[in-house]
Formats: structure tokens, C-alpha cells, sequence
């Protein structure tokens, strides 16, 4: 089975891997070095993580990526991604095509795929409005409520989880963890509950090491620069006791690190799917070896209140969860053990691989 995984990088992200890959003179050079960062690697199949001669791997938004190969095939330098993505599929003669970015390569892509590809399957974790992806045969992810919305629409869709990154091992064996509360994610005007949240957690500093790593929405940087703070963008700026312990955004391996070093990473659900639970930093979290204390909902297979996560309702019952569990290191250690025990087995990378097989079947 020849499969074909196309990834697509945030903005912020793809700052990182032009520093990382900055001596980097070649399509697989600059692939390796986003491929060893490990960012969003609970989403890599297991044939692109154990380098299989069969499967291709690249990150179709990335334009010098992308130019790397182009100019190595002899394409004219105005090739257009879509064109070099094309190419690619073509020279593979890739028979399942798995693309992570059917927003930028939707339904017109499809149609122009070549004939060699048997099935295409998007994964689309997010609800998309008006966006079409009925050309696709089938659309995946781990949110039942997002996939019945693509039922609805007469479209094929099954669920499918993400899988344990087994170079988080490494760093889940860390049991010197100096921070207490660790909060990776996005932050803007958006971001409502989880920012009620941020903020009643970070009043925690008083007691504890509480450390936010927050990607900050182009509007609430701007409202924090010294012109910003002149316009009337109150909304967008984050408040006191948040920016308090805010420090810059971490991705890949950085972010492995961070939460190596956390005992409870916080972690809060966007409202995008109902009650469903499931976002990716449950995978990194267990996957780190830390306790990961989140909001209440219907979570995957495994992840269970008490005995793998601990969950809040609100904001005060996430301050009470996270003294209690701070305050009973034991109960805190034997959770966050069981927890990574479970996402290591219940989800690793040869379950993930057995699932989409099946799916291609």
C-alpha cells in the first residue's frame, strides 16, 4: 500500500523549522529536521515515522520545502505549491492519498489527482461552515459530534485518533518536575472559557510555579504593543495576572521538554465539538508523563476522570482540583503514571496504523 501524507504547518511554526533547517540545502535535509522536531507527530503515520521505502511525507504548505524538491525534479520556478504537491503524488504513484490540510488542498485537488490513488482521506478536525469536502471518499477525526455534522452532509466520515509519539518516552521518564502547572496553547478574544480559566489559575503563582507558553493572536499582540496600548482593543489584551507568567510559544521538541519538566499540564477544550474532548494536547500531556487536569466532557477511550485525568467544571473547581492534587503528590504521580500508561498502549503508533489500514480496506 502505497500512502502519500501531506501535513500543513502554523505560521508560528514554520519561524521554528526556518531557524532549525537553516543550513539545510535539500528536500529531504529540511524534511528531516521538521520530521526529527517531532511537531504534531501524534499525527504521523507509522510508516513515515520508521522511514518506509513505500511511503512519502511532505509538508505541502511549505514553500521552501516544496521548492527543494521542485528544483531537484527540473520544475519551472513558478510551479505552484498545488502543481508541486501534484507532482509529488504523481512520482510516488501513491494509491492512498491522507492529507492533514483539505482546507488549502480541498475538492478542486481531488479531482486532479492521478489515477494511480485508489482512495483520498482528509482528516478535518474543526467545524468547516460552507467548506466542501464531499470529493473526498473519506473524512476522519476524533470528534463523534464533527463527524456526524459530515454524515449529515452525505459524506463518508469515521473516527480516527491520533497516536503516542514514542519519542516521548524519553521525557516522560523525567522525575525531577520543578514546574507545577504547565498551559501550552493559542490565546485570543476567541479564546473566552479558557482565558477564564488562564486567569484563575494563574492566581496559583502565589503558591506555586505556574508557567503558560501562549501563541498570541495577531490582534492581541498587537493590543499589547506600546502603539496598541493607545487604540481601544481592551478585549484583545490578556489580563494581568495571565501575562504574569506568560512566556513565549513552544512547538515540537521544545514543548516536549516543557511538559517533562510539569507535574499537571492545564488543558482546556475550544468550543468547536459540544462536549467532545479530545484536542492534541491529551496526547502530549499522557504522552509527557505529566497529569493533565481539563475540562469536563466526553473523552476518548481511556481517558477517565480520576483514574487517568483529572477534570474541572469550572474555573473554581479547576483552582480546588489542581491544590488538591498538588497537595497529594502520590495520588497526583499514581494518575499521571496510569495515564501514560494507557495512551502509550491503548493508542500507540502500530494501533494507529492497523486503524487507517482498516479504514483503507
Amino acid at each position: 500500500m502505497r500512502v502519500f501524507q501531506n501535513f500543513g504547518l502554523y505560521p508560528a511554526y514554520v519561524r521554528r523549522l526556518n531557524k532549525l533547517a537553516s543550513s539545510a540545502s535539500s528536500f529531504s535535509e529540511r524534511l528531516q529536521v521538521f520530521l526529527s522536531d517531532s511537531f504534531g507527530a501524534c499525527h504521523l503515520l507509522k510508516p513515515v515515522i520508521d522511514g518506509d521505502s513505500e511511503t512519502f511525507f511532505t509538508t505541502g504548505d511549505d514553500v521552501i520545502t516544496q521548492r527543494f524538491w521542485a528544483t531537484k525534479q527540473g520544475l519551472p520556478t513558478n510551479t505552484t505549491l498545488e502543481q508541486v504537491l501534484l507532482c509529488q503524488i504523481e512520482h510516488h504513484r501513491t494509491e492512498i492519498f491522507y492529507n492533514l490540510d483539505p482546507v488549502r488542498y480541498g475538492n478542486d485537488f481531488v479531482k486532479k489527482l492521478p489515477g494511480t490513488v485508489k482512495k483520498s482521506i482528509a482528516w478535518r478536525a474543526a467545524p468547516s461552515g460552507d467548506l466542501d469536502f464531499g470529493a473526498y471518499d473519506l473524512l476522519v477525526c476524533n470528534f463523534p459530534t464533527i463527524l456526524q455534522s459530515y454524515r449529515d452532509r452525505g459524506w463518508r466520515a469515521e473516527y480516527f485518533a491520533p497516536g503516542h509519539d514514542p519519542e516521548m518516552d524519553h521525557y516522560a521518564d523525567n522525575g525531577k518536575r520543578p514546574i507545577d502547572i504547565l498551559f501550552v496553547g493559542g490565546y485570543s478574544r476567541h479564546h473566552r472559557k479558557r482565558a477564564e480559566i488562564l486567569e484563575a489559575v494563574s492566581d496559583l503563582r502565589k503558591d506555586f510555579r505556574v508557567v503558560y507558553h501562549l501563541d498570541r493572536s495577531r490582534l492581541t499582540r498587537l493590543a499589547e504593543s506600546p502603539v496598541g496600548r493607545l487604540l481601544p482593543l481592551n478585549e484583545h489584551r490578556r489580563p494581568e495576572g495571565i501575562r504574569a507568567v506568560s512566556g513565549r510559544p513552544v512547538f515540537g521538541r521544545d514543548l516536549y521538554r516543557g511538559m517533562s519538566q510539569a507535574k499537571i499540564v492545564l488543558n482546556g477544550a475550544v468550543d468547536m465539538a459540544g462536549s467532545d474532548r479530545g484536542n492534541m494536547r491529551c496526547w502530549e500531556a499522557l504522552g509527557c508523563g505529566a497529569l493533565m487536569v481539563s475540562d469536563a466532557g466526553k473523552y476518548p477511550d481511556g481517558m477517565v476522570d480520576g483514574a487517568t485525568i483529572v477534570t474541572y467544571g469550572n474555573a473554581q473547581s479547576a483552582v480546588a482540583s489542581i491544590r488538591a492534587m498538588l497537595a497529594d503528590e502520590t495520588r497526583l504521580k499514581d494518575i499521571a503514571m496510569a495515564g501514560n500508561q494507557m495512551i502509550r498502549s491503548r493508542y500507540s503508533k502500530e494501533v494507529q496504523w492497523e486503524n487507517f489500514s482498516q479504514l483503507c480496506r
